[in-house]
């Protein structure tokens, strides 16, 4: 592990905690250390979200890690509004507009009561393969079961507060206002221009929306009731008492009623003035947060003021995190064309890569999640990490990242016992289809003195390269061997392309390996050219070796490009190159 100096410069993880456990230790000596997430299952959580997740669980595992009892809560934000219908759902939904999550029936086929625990499910699960631990906070429980009852009647008897601190971040006109009979402006956000991609990862991550609350004649208030007869939020409080707790209000579905808020348990505070109550409440001490959260007049910037001033409380260390991009999305079923879900990456992905890309990168920092053929890069870059740091040559903030992206605290994560190259086994499962025989037949043979006994060995991996193949490689670029000899072609070679596949077909059987077949391959315009196996490449060799491995891939797969040779050849098997490449 780093030091303390150098995790400044090199370990972002590490920098971090060093301020939360001084921070908690300031605060509460001896107490747990609370760090803290907030996922609103409005719609499908993706890998913009994790992102909401993924940073306080890599500090509050180090802390643990440091021998410090700390707690990871995660706020399931289903108590927030159902806002709009998405695409590919019955319009119908739409009469559910205003209700809280947790109301809102599952989407249509869906086992699950509700249109929250839909959405919920999947990301607990993938939390779970992720080796992320968190103690999970529904706020529909919490709000319903009074948990938050004395914190709500202190900001309804601290609302002029409340409001004179939203206040200071309102833009209005004077005169307008004045003539709306003092009714206040919603907050209009001073923000840095965002991109829309990334204003649409940003939903779901925590807030489901950046609204103050409402004012009109009676004057403004931090609480929105939920109608006891259409459970919409589409109400006004029109009046309340602070010594009866007594509040009226009205529905846009046309009831009305007065409620005494001391038991009254339909409805919950504004999010600027939520999230702030909830950081008193709880004792947070870390709590990252998006770009739509941390733009001067925001949530995060107008809740760290509420918080000291009106619940006694202060506000978390609170890290801005950057945008996660996505590179390829080719059939994302799961997402209905949207942003992909950590359950989709896993699908692709051993869990400690997805962990290792988040956590080789401080939240600042801007990255990309590949699901076209950068995959198989990104998999290089990975193998390559492993590759250095059992030499000893990696870069301190390099073996950090590695160590959080393979164990926590609680132990090590489950991996492949026998890591294959992923390109490699993509390529064979590509051209074997998924057949296992075959497939155990092709990596047998990859390594003659230590062969593949059982498709176990390369397992979770091996099953993540074939869902890669067969859900995001597009059909016209999967690899579909010759079933019989392209005789027009073979017809038509000259001498010297039919002498270069001799030496190759005679070479065969003494280089039936990985690494043999790769110096065959790249040996044959050598020895043409009259040159030595190992002599150095010349711009004139490398155009012939160009030339001579895009006449192998149309006589092997009908285009002039492929999988890497040597795996071809491989999957192919000695006798099919023979019948497929004698001139």
């Amino acid at each position: 592990m780093p030091t303390v100096a150098q995790s400044t410069e090199t370990d972002w993880v590490s920098r971090f905690a060093d301020e939360v456990i001084a921070e908690a230790e300031r605060r509460a000596p001896g107490k747990p250390i609370v760090c803290a997430s907030g996922l609103s299952p409005s719609g499908p959580i993706h890998l913009g979200n994790l992102r909401e997740v993924m940073t306080p669980h890599l500090v509050a595992d180090e802390i643990r890690r440091r021998g410090y009892e700390c707690v990871h809560i995660l706020s399931w934000d289903d108590y927030d509004r159902y806002r709009k219908v998405p695409a590919g759902v019955d319009p119908s939904w739409a009469e559910h507009i205003g209700k809280p999550l947790t109301s809102v029936p599952a989407p249509p086929g869906s086992p699950y009561a509700s249109w929250a625990e839909h959405f919920k499910a999947p990301m607990i699960e993938a939390l779970q393969e992720l080796g992320i631990e968190f103690h999970g906070i529904s706020q529909t429980e919490q709000y319903t079961s009074g948990a938050y009852r004395e914190q709500i009647l202190h900001a309804m008897r601290h609302r002029g507060q409340i409001d004179a601190v939203l206040d200071r971040y309102r833009t209005k006109d004077k005169d307008k206002d004045k003539a709306s009979g003092g009714a206040k402006k919603p907050a209009k956000q001073q923000q840095k221009p965002v991109d829309e991609a990334e204003l649409e990862a940003a939903e779901g991550s925590g807030a489901a929306s950046e609204d103050d609350g409402s004012a009109g004649g009676a004057g403004y208030f931090p609480y929105k009731p939920y109608c006891s007869v259409c459970e919409r939020d589409l109400t006004t409080v029109t009046s309340y008492d602070d010594e009866t707790t007594e509040m009226a209000y009205t529905c846009a579905c046309g009831h009305g009623e007065t409620v005494r808020l001391r038991e009254h348990d339909r409805g919950k505070l504004v999010w600027k003035v939520d999230w702030p109550m909830r950081w008193a409440y709880e004792g947070v001490v870390f709590e990252p947060s998006g770009v739509d959260h941390s733009s001067p007049g925001s949530s995060f910037v107008v809740g760290g003021q509420i918080v000291r001033e009106v619940f006694g409380g202060e506000q978390p260390i609170g890290p801005m995190y950057a945008f996660v991009g996505i590179s390829g999305m080719a059939k994302m079923s799961s997402s209905k064309g949207g942003v992909p879900t950590p359950a989709d990456a896993l699908e692709i992905m051993e869990a400690p890569l997805l962990r290792w890309l988040y956590a080789r990168r401080r939240p600042n920092q801007s990255f990309k999640i590949a699901f076209d053929q950068e995959i198989q890069r990104t998999y290089d870059e990975w193998d390559a990490l492993e590759r250095k740091i059992t030499e000893g040559a990696a870069q301190s903030a390099d073996v950090a990242a590695y160590s959080r992206a393979t164990r926590t605290a609680s132990g090590e994560l489950p991996r492949t016992p026998r890591p294959l190259p992923y390109r490699m086994l993509a390529s064979v499962v590509d051209i074997t289809t998924g057949h296992d025989e075959q497939t155990l037949r092709i990596l047998s043979e990859l390594d003659p003195d230590n062969p593949v006994k059982s498709l176990d060995e390369t397992r979770p991996r091996l099953d993540r390269a074939e869902r890669w193949i067969n859900t995001q490689v597009p059909a016209e670029q999967r690899t579909r061997v010759r079933d019989e000899p392209d005789t027009e072609l073979l017809a038509s070679l000259g001498e010297t392309e039919r002498e270069s596949l001799r030496l190759l077909l005679d070479g065969l059987d003494t280089h039936w390996s990985l690494d043999g077949l790769t110096t065959l391959v790249y040996g044959v315009p050598k020895l043409q050219a009259g040159l030595a196996a190992d002599a150095k490449p010349t711009p004139e060799l490398k155009v012939a070796q160009r030339t001579f491995f895009a006449l192998l891939y149309q006589l092997l797969v009908g285009r002039d490009t492929g999988p890497r040779l040597p795996t071809l050849l491989l999957a192919v098997g000695a006798d099919r190159v023979r019948k497929l490449l004698a001139a």
